[in-house]
């Protein structure tokens, strides 16, 4: 796969450490990965590059702001349906009506495995980084 082609994952915590280990997982899974410290940025790159952008990876709370990672997991599901969303948080648990379909709610702390075995699961295979391609066979 050509670099051109290369899918876009956008990482939104507010925790710099956990953002890099997030970030860490998703490119040695194949990604490009853009960054946001909270809802508000995250929706600005979604906004700039909605196309590329193939996954979402979002932690639950990111002070200051009012809006949640569930809030932004629902309004990129609404406005961006081909995103693939993973949700995730050490203190959060999912409420009926937090997560829109096909989201997916990880525990923090979170290991490579836990976050790849759910890619596999919530990226179809054209949506997929060639390497989480090959992790599948």
């Amino acid at each position: 796969m050509s670099d051109q082609f290369t899918p876009y994952a956008l990482v939104a915590d507010d925790d710099a450490l956990i953002r890099l280990d997030a970030v860490s997982i998703l490119e040695d899974a194949g990604f490009r990965v853009h960054e946001a410290n909270n809802v508000e940025e995250a929706l600005a790159i979604l906004d700039a590059a909605p196309a590329s952008i193939q996954l979402l990876f979002t932690d639950v709370h990111m002070p200051p702001g009012a809006r949640t990672g569930f809030d932004l997991a629902r309004e990129c599901a609404e406005k961006w349906p081909h995103v693939g969303i993973l949700v995730a948080s050490g203190m959060a648990k999912p409420r009926p009506g937090d997560l829109p379909d096909g989201a997916v709610f990880i525990q923090k702390p979170f290991s490579a495995d836990v976050v790849i075995e759910h890619l596999q699961n919530i990226l179809p295979d054209g949506r997929k980084p060639e390497r989480l391609l090959k992790r599948a066979t």
